[in-house]
């Protein structure tokens, strides 16, 4: 039911996909991943509090709604001419650096919480953890040369069957625990059935739609079936990790059944920079 769930919601967060190219489904894309780096952010703040540590919330969601927003307008090029891959990097790294120099400038005039170290590193992780990461994915979506939307697709969708296989697998056969203190119920059979399910998966999709994916074949479909499958286990790791230094068993209680925002992104967020990254510089 909660991988059902996921993969329902996920459905309704790309449904703007289908009106690729029109200014409205534009918009709609852009509100969608700014509520969810909104919300995924908050949670992540809330884990910190349930742990007693300060960070710049209002801060922190500033600079990931900025850095959505504006990196949005310079590859639509709705506000001007849209910008390639390249620099479209460069701005986004600009309004990185220009974050952190906001965040070193306000921990500089705040005279109640003296621990500058640990928040500024908490603000700037929590802005690198949700947002950033989350910025990738229209930058797929947006991606100069390419259907990217279908590649959002594939990415998410691969992801999922992940997800699915070593849910199916591990409960079905699974004995022996990957990290036990951090998942209890991760087990290296899951494991292996999350890598089976997304490279099958990922050839699959590859098969049904190799029309739009310009650039891929079969081997890289295997290998991101791969690539994905691991980063996704290790991103559903990381969240199991916060969730049990803050005590908490799921991230939030937005959606019944599967938990918080960061339970729905957990797996993808850094799934979003390895397809990227792929694309770009192997596929293109």
């Amino acid at each position: 039911m909660r991988l059902l769930s996921t993969v329902i919601l996920w459905g309704i967060v790309l449904s703007p996909g289908f009106f690729h190219g029109h200014i409205a489904g534009d918009y709609l894309f852009l509100f969608l991943l700014m509520s969810l780096s909104f919300l995924g952010l908050m949670e992540f703040h809330h884990l910190t509090q349930a742990k007693g540590i300060f960070c710049f919330r209002r801060l922190g969601q500033a600079g990931g709604l900025i850095l959505l927003g504006s990196t949005f307008f310079y590859l639509t090029g709705y506000w001007d001419r849209a910008a390639g891959n390249s620099r479209a990097n460069d701005f986004e790294t600009a309004i990185v650096v220009l974050f952190v120099l906001c965040l070193c400038t306000r921990q500089l005039f705040s005279r109640h919480h003296p621990a500058a170290l640990v928040s500024i590193s908490t603000t700037l992780f929590g802005f690198l953890y949700v947002p950033w990461l989350l910025n990738f994915i229209q930058k797929i979506y947006f991606f100069t040369g390419v259907a990217g939307i279908h590649y959002v697709f594939f990415f998410v969708l691969v992801t999922k069957f992940s997800d699915m296989g070593g849910y199916v697998v591990g409960s079905l056969i699974g004995r022996h625990k990957v990290i036990p203190r951090i998942s209890p119920g991760k087990t290296w059979e899951g494991l292996a059935g999350a890598l089976l399910f997304s490279t099958g998966g990922s050839v699959l999709f590859y098969t049904l739609d190799k029309a739009n994916l310009t650039g891929m074949d079969l081997r890289h479909a295997i290998a991101l079936g791969i690539l994905l499958s691991l980063a996704a286990v290790i991103g559903d790791l990381i969240e199991s990790l916060f969730k049990r230094e803050a005590g908490i068993k799921d991230s939030g209680k937005f959606f019944p059944g599967i938990g918080g925002i960061l339970d729905l992104l957990d797996s993808i967020l850094f799934n979003a920079p390895i397809m990227y990254l792929y694309l770009r510089h192997v596929i293109m």
